[in-house]
């Protein structure tokens, strides 16, 4: 299997790895069986999300996505962090082997469960903003 220079970079150093005690939004997107999880954890303030880190068990590509998304989302509006796509995330990682495209929907949907999360927390229902969190397909995974 082939993987980019970023992807690798990404693998080999993942940035904004580890928790946020107070955060304000978490989301856990996976499932053990197919062997990735991905844990968002967010602070956001006035709608920007200050800062981002990630728990990621899983593949290099599921390690290199977590990590590029949490990039492309820090220091942005929420509003901006809805928009991100899984597109977005191969992009930047200038392209993923197809059978590990779905580790770029994980961190989509990890950053997706972690804003729903912290809509629930203020009492509001994320659904209409964030949209329904997938799970995960299983048909995707190959050990």
């Amino acid at each position: 299997m082939q993987y980019s220079e970023k992807v690798m970079e990404h693998f080999a150093n993942p940035h904004n790895v580890g928790e946020i005690p107070d955060a304000n939004g978490v989301g856990e997107i996976g499932n053990a069986k197919c062997g990735d999880i991905m844990k968002m954890f967010l602070k956001i303030e006035n709608d920007i999300i200050v800062d981002v880190k990630f728990k990621t068990y899983g593949c290099a590509s599921a390690i290199a996505t977590s990590s590029i998304a949490t990039d492309m989302i820090k220091g942005q509006p929420i509003s901006e962090a809805l928009k991100l796509t899984n597109k977005a995330v191969v992009e930047a990682l200038d392209g993923l082997p197809a059978v590990k495209i779905h580790c770029s929907v994980l961190a989509e949907q990890a950053i997706k469960a972690a804003l729903a999360d912290y809509y629930k927390r203020q009492g509001i229902d994320p659904e209409p903003i964030v949209g329904k969190i997938e799970e995960h397909d299983h048909d995707a995974c190959h050990i």
